[in-house]
């Protein structure tokens, strides 16, 4: 009696740990339908009305963008600065815009952290442009034409870079300035581009377009406004600025 008891338990045990992992699988698949279901609403949402954010999360089942669809070798200057944004959303990186000693060139704050101006020094960096260095280098021998809003007495390679005026200075002196305005000109706003904002609090703001859109052709954006994110928030604030660099058309074939 005692045998057949304990070849029950035995019995017992050894079904249930299949058991267990089918409900595990059960459970991730459930979510991970949740998630696409949520995206497809969100989408059909904003077809419906107009003004729905959109937000890619981490984990969605999304196709990959025109941009992802291309072969690597073929990468040009604009792809690579998107592809180095949207880095930042899928890392969630956390806003934190603090004062920090960096080394130079190529110096960063720590990779989890960073302020909107990081996303753009990031993207840039990720098609081998380091705008620490060419924001720097053009302070030391224009300190002048740049905003004089801090107090400084010359160019400090720690911040100068992370700071929206002096990123919004050197691309209307080096890049192509572009227009602000979005309905009617949808042709001129292109992946890769720089945008700037200004929060109804007047502080600036600033974000990569991306070569996603939304219902209605509006592209998404990846900013840094509490988390690194790529979001249907083109139109959500007063642009100031909209640029594309380098200039030269060729560099962005």
């Amino acid at each position: 009696m005692r045998r057949n008891k304990e070849m029950k338990n035995i019995k017992f045990k050894f079904t249930s740990i299949p058991f267990a992992l089918f409900i595990l699988l059960l459970a991730a698949g459930f979510f991970l339908a949740v998630q696409a279901n949520n995206l497809a609403r969100q989408v059909r949402l904003q077809e419906m009305i107009p003004g729905i954010p959109i937000e890619i999360l981490p984990g969605m089942n999304v196709s990959p963008s025109p941009v992802e669809e291309i072969p690597e070798d073929e990468l040009a200057t604009a792809d690579l600065i998107l592809l180095g944004a949207r880095q930042e959303a899928k890392n969630r990186t956390r806003y934190d815009a603090a004062y920090t000693a960096i080394s130079y060139p190529g110096g960063d704050v720590t990779s989890d952290r960073g302020a909107c101006t990081d996303v753009v020094v990031r993207a840039f960096r990720h098609a081998g442009i380091d705008l620490q260095q060419l924001i720097h280098e053009d302070m030391k021998k224009n300190f002048s034409l740049y905003p004089q809003k801090w107090g400084l007495g010359g160019p400090d390679p720690n911040i100068d870079h992370r700071r929206v005026p002096n990123q919004a200075c050197f691309f209307e002196r080096y890049g192509l300035p572009l227009t602000p305005e979005v309905e009617g000109h949808l042709e001129e706003w292109q992946w890769g581009d720089v945008v700037y904002w200004r929060f109804p609090n007047g502080r600036d703001h600033c974000g990569i377009i991306s070569d996603r859109t939304n219902g209605d052709g509006i592209p998404l954006v990846i900013p840094n406004a509490g988390l690194a994110k790529e979001e249907d928030c083109l139109l959500r604030w007063e642009i100031t600025g909209h640029f594309r660099y380098p200039a030269s058309a060729d560099d962005f074939s």
